[in-house]
């Protein structure tokens, strides 16, 4: 008879891990990182700056300072650590809206993930029987969160693309679903010379942060629609956090709709998490199941990638990886294009 190995140890803690992670949300919600990021504060005092029950408070620090979120420095005593920093409201990059949006907004809707494995449908209506785009829009707290994700999600990535990729060969860069032009302010910041297009819906796009950047005058906002067309007229095409959100016929309509604006060489730059074979843990498998929960999206490995870009009449030419995210530059040259191969 072969050997039977368990490893009970290993599932307990995987299976009781939404516990730390709700408890996570608790402390982000509380600011507990904001009240100790000054020095170590007493379970008491933290109890009565939140208006919180300080023995249930302590058992709450107790269990996150075990998995380094804090540490207990004296008994009932907690400090910070770099992974509370992370949760604190006033620095760059803060993960605290993200907690707050994943493990609190969106949190009925990873109870309905046996809906996504059996239907391959978004789980996130069948929670809140709206489409996730529709629900934020119509509750501005939950919206203007989201909108926070983003935005500090954008700050590291945008730094880390600047890094990455040199823009000084190009005249003009188009950022298409650019939202505010968080992205083509950061990228003609650190490229004198260079112009550009920040294009997205007419009721999302805007040059408030281009003219209080000091760059109206060599950015402009556009509104319109990428699967109808997008505008024409530059060097290089930024697809920033786009594609995961659609499936594969409606990501090779956007592309297409990209083709079309770029002349043959015009280069195309995806940015999207990549997932690499094997059984290494990695971020893009988990993302891979929020889109798939949120919205039907999906994150892809570079195969297929090369299948959507090379339908849409794109080659790659390399994959980038960036210093501090999960995510990738894919640069792409325009080229004649393929019919789309089944997958």
């Amino acid at each position: 008879m072969n050997d039977l190995t368990i490893d009970r140890t290993g599932m307990f803690d995987m299976a009781l891990s939404l516990l730390t992670a709700r408890a996570v949300h608790m402390a982000a919600e509380l600011r507990i990182a904001d009240h100790v990021a000054a020095g170590p504060v007493g379970s008491a005092r933290l109890a009565e700056v939140t208006g919180t029950h300080e023995q249930s408070l302590y058992r709450l620090l107790r269990l996150l300072a075990s998995v380094g979120l804090f540490t207990e420095t004296a008994p009932r005593t907690f400090a910070t650590t770099p992974k509370a920093n992370a949760l604190r409201s006033d620095v760059p990059g803060s993960l605290r809206p993200f907690v707050l949006h994943t493990l609190g907004v969106l949190y009925p809707a990873w109870g309905e993930m046996a809906h996504s494995i059996h239907t391959g449908e978004e789980a996130f209506t069948k929670a809140f029987g709206e489409p996730v785009w529709r629900y934020h829009a119509d509750r501005a707290e939950a919206n203007d969160l989201m909108n926070q994700v983003m935005s500090r999600e954008s700050e590291v990535m945008i730094d880390d693309l600047v890094a990455a990729y040199d823009f000084s060969s190009f005249g003009t860069v188009v950022d298409v679903g650019g939202g505010e032009g968080a992205l083509i302010a950061g990228v003609l910041a650190g490229t004198p010379g260079l112009r550009g297009i920040v294009f997205d819906q007419p009721h999302v796009v805007s040059d408030a942060l281009l003219r209080t950047a000091g760059l109206a005058d060599r950015a402009e906002a556009v509104g319109g629609d990428f699967f109808d067309s997008v505008p024409e007229g530059g060097d290089v095409y930024v697809l920033k956090w786009v594609l995961h959100d659609w499936n594969d016929e409606k990501c090779i309509e956007i592309l297409t709709s990209v083709r079309a604006a770029m002349p043959p060489g015009g280069t195309l730059l995806v940015v999207e998490s990549v997932i690499e074979p094997g059984n290494d843990p990695a971020p893009s498998k988990i993302l891979d199941m929020v889109m798939l929960v949120l919205n039907g999206g999906q994150e892809r490995t570079r195969e297929q990638f090369e299948m959507l870009l090379e339908s849409a009449g794109f080659h790659i030419d390399r994959v980038l990886p960036m210093a501090s995210s999960s995510t990738s530059i894919i640069e792409a040259t325009a080229v004649e294009p393929k019919q789309m191969r089944k997958q």
